[in-house]
């Protein structure tokens, strides 16, 4: 069982009060964000690539070795890409994706994972296990079911209908 969060957060002398419980909750999940991100952040700087990016590689090698539209891949990100096509540019210049016009329809752009894009996320297994473990690893596995259910729950309002995070 998860202690209940306190009514307010004590920084020294302070008391950081809040507008309702579900401010203080999306406050402490914001903070948790950013706390936990300054983690991979760390991790992926060191290979060039932000998390998002990362995020990018993931998707395309559950695809692998098929391509995907990039507006399927766009919608299948953990967080919004409002600029798909620049992130793009970048790891099609480090030949990490492969985009490709479709012959009968000039407009769909499809994007794969190209073999450097493989063997660097290879490269980052190891490192992303351990990352996951640094920021989680101190959750029993019932925590970590239970913190995934309530998550779930808390986003699910707010999920497209099509939403593979449903």
């Amino acid at each position: 069982m998860i202690p209940p969060m306190p009514s307010s957060i004590r920084s020294g002398r302070t008391a950081i009060r809040f507008d309702s419980p579900q401010q203080e909750i999306f406050l402490s999940l914001w903070r948790t964000y950013d706390r936990l991100r300054m983690l991979e952040d760390d991790l992926f700087s060191r290979f060039g690539l932000t998390a998002q990016q990362y995020n990018v590689l993931r998707q395309l090698r559950s695809e692998f070795p098929q391509s995907l539209p990039t507006l399927t891949l766009a919608n299948r990100l953990v967080s919004r890409a409002p600029d798909i096509t620049r992130m793009l540019d970048k790891l099609e210049r480090r030949s990490l994706v492969i985009r490709e016009r479709l012959p009968g329809n000039r407009r769909v752009v499809q994007v794969r994972l190209g073999e450097p894009g493989l063997e660097l996320l290879e490269q980052l297994s190891d490192p992303v296990k351990q990352c996951h473990e640094q920021q989680l690893g101190h959750l029993t596995e019932e925590q970590l079911k239970l913190l995934g259910e309530l998550l779930r729950q808390a986003r699910l309002p707010h999920e497209e209908d099509d939403s593979h995070w449903h």
